[in-house]
């Protein structure tokens, strides 16, 4: 079937992953530790990432989480807080992040809606830093549909998300292609019954997504080839790579 609808996942496919995020996570553990660095190394720890090397691990909770399990991780170490001042503080944090374009969106977005095609996001980030992510972007008004964890469809990798964008925009979920660069998000577009689509601008290797991947895309500026059948060949090569 043709593809009518792309679905995009926010972190690590419109935006580098570690170039983003990296730098969000040493501030915000240092500003929710009040200042000392022993106590955010340790709340670090909770959510998966190194202070030292300023990066996170494979199955971080920030990776393919929801802001609210990262709470919960985080709750526990940080009495001085109640749960939905720490939640708020998440969003703020998470919000006024700088966010580093896989590739410039502007340009692609507007390309892909020459081609007809309807356009969203769904992410496990909250809906409000989400939107100021893509307005910060200049592509928000460019999108047709924007669900966070928040947003009363549930997270990933449940299918909520992705058949409330497909009856929003009018579309059969075999006709929408869910882009994304986790498990969770590719799951998540089978359990739509969904074209799946990994990139690998976030954390996870083409090993990994593979096996739950129609096809595997360096990143995001590759789609209008894959839409017109000339990236097969690169998107196999990438499937079938051990080293990545």
């Amino acid at each position: 079937m043709r593809i009518e609808a792309i679905l995009f996942d926010k972190d690590g496919t419109l935006f580098d992953f570690a170039a983003s995020w990296g730098a969000w996570a040493q501030a915000f553990l240092m500003r929710i530790a009040g200042g000392d660095r022993s106590r955010a190394v340790r709340l670090g720890a909770r959510i998966g990432f190194d202070m030292a090397r300023g990066c996170f691990s494979p199955d971080s909770i920030v990776i393919a989480g929801t802001a609210a399990q990262v709470v919960e991780a985080l709750a526990p170490q940080l009495p001085e807080f109640d749960k939905a001042s720490l939640q708020a503080l998440v969003n703020e944090e998470a919000a006024a992040a700088p966010q580093a374009e896989a590739v410039p969106l502007l340009p692609l977005i507007d390309r892909l809606r020459r081609r007809g095609l309807r356009l969203g996001v769904a992410t496990n980030d909250a809906e409000g830093p989400a939107r100021a992510h893509l307005a910060a972007a200049g592509i928000l008004d460019r999108l047709d549909f924007i669900a966070g964890f928040d947003s009363g469809h549930g997270a990933k990798p449940a299918p909520g998300q992705l058949l409330a964008f497909a009856e929003h925009v009018g579309a059969a979920p075999a006709s929408v292609a869910m882009v994304g660069d986790s498990l969770h998000d590719l799951l998540a577009g089978r359990a739509a019954g969904m074209v799946t689509v990994g990139v690998l601008t976030g954390p996870a290797p083409a090993r990994v997504l593979a096996p739950h991947a129609d096809a595997i895309l360096p990143d995001i500026g590759h789609l209008p080839d894959w839409l017109d059948g000339g990236a097969g060949r690169v998107a196999e090569i990438l499937r079938n790579d051990g080293s990545n």
